[in-house]
């Protein structure tokens, strides 16, 4: 063996070398994949009622809506951006619904208001981003506050509850059996991300952007623009999240969704996307949307305050950022 020969064996095959079955396996969503299954068999010994059907039909409630905004977070974060205001849109566009189900509009009308809302938010938020040049974190840290406190200037300490019979479909509503109508759309939602994210060329810019925003603008590609789009999309999953969520409480008080940023946020790094950009998949983040379902409601039937799923959750979005970190520090010595 020659001395070139041991130097080649001494290094890491590149990725793109290896073969596709060698990459599925040693990839972050298979890893990601066994910590479901390993989940999901401690939640069944822990709880003699998990394996009911229904109860895990209900257990999708615990992600379905988080995760609609979630795609559309993993792309924004992937082109180096991110939206801190989501559960604030969500707030809103809840409000918005809300009075206008009290003056007798219906379904219909309701859930364009919802959509509307969610739209114009994520508009405002990328005219501020990419019109204006200025920080992200900044701009929806600000509008995060003005949304919900909107919000709660409209409502106060009132709720409205005057949603049409109709209306309870989108968040209470089956299709087949144990299988809800939320679920349906997760399932859709998740396969039109993957393709737009994966199979097309406005994924492939959105990569770029992340990777390299200065080449990308040189390359040809319209980044302001693609950003504004991805702003527009986080606003609207932000509208639909809000008609399933509202539709299944049946209510509306400016407190809704509270604290759903840091979940949706923490969903999305956990799947695998790089916090700084440039890289992640749909299908990581859809394996980490059940890994916190299961999570959440394994904890749930366990009668785990809420506020030991904060730290749960706080400790999931700090160790899947730190871990590459030290992995990489681990190999390098």
């Amino acid at each position: 063996m020659t001395s070139t020969d041991q130097v080649t064996l001494g290094r890491d095959i590149p990725d793109r070398l290896r073969s596709p079955l060698d990459r599925t396996l040693k990839s972050w969503e298979s890893l990601l994949m066994l910590v479901a299954i390993a989940i999901f068999v401690a939640n069944s010994f822990a709880s003699p009622y998990f394996l009911d059907a229904w109860n895990l039909s209900d257990a999708s409630f615990n992600f379905t809506e988080k995760a609609m905004v979630a795609f559309a977070m993993a792309l924004l974060i992937i082109s180096g951006e991110i939206d801190l205001s989501v559960a604030a849109i969500i707030a809103l566009a809840s409000t918005a619904m809300g009075a206008a189900a009290e003056v007798g509009l219906g379904t219909p009308v309701l859930v364009l208001i919802g959509l509307g809302t969610g739209l114009i938010c994520g508009a405002i938020n990328g005219f501020l981003v990419t019109g204006m040049g200025l920080p992200s974190i900044v701009v929806t840290i600000g509008t995060m506050s003005l949304f919900r406190g909107i919000s709660y200037i409209v409502l106060g300490d009132q709720v409205y509850n005057n949603y049409p019979r109709d209306f309870a479909f989108f968040g209470q509503g089956y299709v087949y059996w144990v299988i809800t109508f939320e679920l349906v759309l997760f399932a859709l939602l998740a396969v039109i991300y993957g393709v737009l994210l994966h199979k097309t060329n406005f994924g492939r810019a959105v990569y770029a952007i992340g990777n390299n925003p200065t080449a990308s603008l040189f390359s040809g590609i319209r980044v302001g623009r693609v950003k504004f789009l991805l702003f527009l999309l986080t606003g609207l999953m932000s509208g639909i999240a809000a008609i399933c969520l509202t539709s299944r409480l049946g209510s509306t008080r400016p407190s809704i969704a509270f604290g759903w940023e840091l979940e949706i946020v923490t969903m999305v790094v956990l799947g695998g996307v790089n916090i700084l950009g440039g890289s992640g998949t749909i299908p990581g983040v859809v394996i980490a949307a059940f890994v916190m379902g299961l999570v959440t409601f394994g904890l749930g039937l366990l009668n785990v305050p809420g506020i030991v799923m904060s730290i749960v959750i706080g400790a999931l979005l700090i160790g899947v950022i730190a871990l590459p970190r030290l992995w990489k520090m681990w190999r390098d010595r």
